[in-house]
């Protein structure tokens, strides 16, 4: 037995290890060869001419297919923005603010005012004009609630805080300087 190990050819290699002659290429070879070659070259060199081409124009432009660079009607850009950035809840609630009055009826919208929403509480403020609407709201509180959920999403409003009347503005005194902000406006 010989003490040479076995090595796997590989394909350009002999038993020696020494590289195979190619066979010899006929002209219809040759000419199939140079033919891919010059193909190769000329897709690169268009490649290169449309990147700079391209770069001139300022960027890439959009092609015959829809992709994310291609303009969206402005109401499916927005719902799309609300969706991304997940803006799901306080839009909802924007909208009943705005559609108040067919939600509680024009009586109620007449004297009772949607203020602010709390989204992590889930709070609704309501301001009413008289004290007596107040406690009308007070009680109507839990129907309303119940439609509102109904109309936004189970969850979505927990409460109402229903607030009175605001007073007006307070006076320190009985005379007052013209542009005046009260005692702190003297210092510093």
């Amino acid at each position: 037995m010989s003490e040479r190990s076995e090595l796997p050819e590989s394909p350009g290699e002999g038993a020696s290890g020494l590289p195979r002659p190619s066979p010899e290429l006929s002209g219809v070879d040759l000419a199939r060869q140079a033919l891919v070659a010059a193909k190769e070259q000329a897709r690169a060199r268009g490649a290169a001419a449309q990147q700079k081409k391209q770069a001139r124009r300022g960027g890439l432009r959009s092609g015959a297919r829809a992709d994310g660079r291609d303009p969206l009607p402005l109401g499916a850009a927005i719902n799309r923005l609300i969706t991304e950035r997940g803006w799901e809840t306080p839009a909802a609630v924007g909208g009943v603010m705005g559609r108040w009055p067919q939600l509680v009826g024009p009586d109620v919208a007449q004297h009772c005012e949607p203020q602010k929403y709390d989204e992590d509480a889930r709070v609704l403020t309501v301001q009413c004009d008289s004290t007596a609407w107040a406690t009308q709201l007070r009680l109507l509180a839990p129907q309303l609630v119940a439609r509102l959920n109904q109309d936004l999403g189970q969850g979505t409003i927990k409460l109402i805080k229903v607030l009175g009347p605001g007073g007006p503005g307070r006076r320190y005194g009985p005379l007052r300087a013209p542009g005046s902000k009260g005692p702190g406006d003297t210092y510093g």
